[in-house]
């Protein structure tokens, strides 16, 4: 066992500015601007039997909020993920969850950008949190609420009060997941991407601004193409939502999800439907093939 090896724990390893270690050794300034001011971006990616899926969609991601909040690094996209694979290899974990955080780096509390600091960069990879099997097998409750997050969630910024309120007020009234309204339009959830089924068309919120785009929303926008669904994007109401006969969500670490109430009414007759079960198996058939 090689020195870095010997920190991978049961727990997890980390890999920050260069050096591989524990999560008990990890440190982060104080000044860092991550902490000051949530300047940084990031992107999670699932792990499958030791293999990342899906990295790079995941970094070509990350690269764009990079230029968008004018970040340089000093790693290409092919050192970034050379280095995630040799961290999960070196973690030993099979099936766990990756991630990945840039920040402006450390320097004095100044709002005007700092001049020659080296940005931090921090990867770590932990033991995955499994889905429920009531949630897959059932489906979930979401709660509604107004989108109250700045003008830019395609950018994928650690600026996320928004949406921890916004979860975290849903779990309290029995919701897994909040599902987020700017103006009578559905935007996405706190953490995941939307789709309703009605009428033959499988339609999801239209990218822009108030939307991430979503590594797997953009694969199931793929699968469904392939097994012959017509799709559609673009904006979409509440009303279409609750009205649709299948609503479901897309994510990394939740991957797809039937959606069988939101706020307490039941969508289509409150089981996950044969949309959501076809194209989640195609999900996982592409998961298997890839590794």
């Amino acid at each position: 066992m090689t020195q870095t090896e010997e920190h991978a724990t049961s727990e997890g390893l980390v890999w920050l500015n260069g050096e591989f270690m524990d999560f008990a050794s990890a440190k982060v300034s104080i000044d860092d601007r991550g902490f000051q001011f949530g300047d940084g971006v990031y992107e999670v990616v699932r792990v499958y039997d030791g293999r990342p899926f899906a990295l790079e969609p995941h970094l070509a991601r990350l690269r764009q909020s990079l230029r968008e909040i004018e970040l340089d690094i000093p790693l290409s996209d092919a050192e970034l993920a050379e280095t995630a694979r040799e961290l999960i290899r070196r973690s030993g974990l099979r099936e766990a969850e990756y991630y990945l955080q840039i920040t402006r780096g450390v320097a004095r509390r100044y709002h005007l950008f700092p001049v020659g600091v080296p940005p931090t960069i921090v990867m770590t990879v932990r033991p995955v949190r499994p889905v429920p099997l009531e949630w897959r097998e059932r489906g979930i409750a979401v709660k509604t609420f107004p989108d109250e997050r700045w003008g830019r969630c395609d950018i994928k910024s650690i600026n996320l009060l928004p949406n921890v309120l916004a979860k975290e007020r849903a779990h309290r009234v029995g919701a897994q997941e909040a599902l987020l309204v700017r103006q009578g339009i559905v935007t996405e959830g706190t953490s995941s991407n939307f789709f309703f089924f009605n009428e033959g068309a499988l339609v999801t919120p239209l990218l822009g601004p108030h939307i991430l785009p979503g590594v797997t929303r953009n694969l199931v926008l793929q699968l469904a193409q392939q097994h012959g669904l017509h799709t559609i994007e673009r904006n979409a109401t509440l009303d279409e939502f609750k009205a649709a006969s299948e609503v479901f969500l897309s994510s990394t670490m939740m991957e797809m999800l039937a959606v069988v109430k939101i706020d307490d009414e039941p969508i289509g007759d409150g089981q996950p439907g044969p949309i959501f079960r076809q194209l989640y198996a195609a999900y996982q058939a592409t998961v298997r093939s890839s590794e």
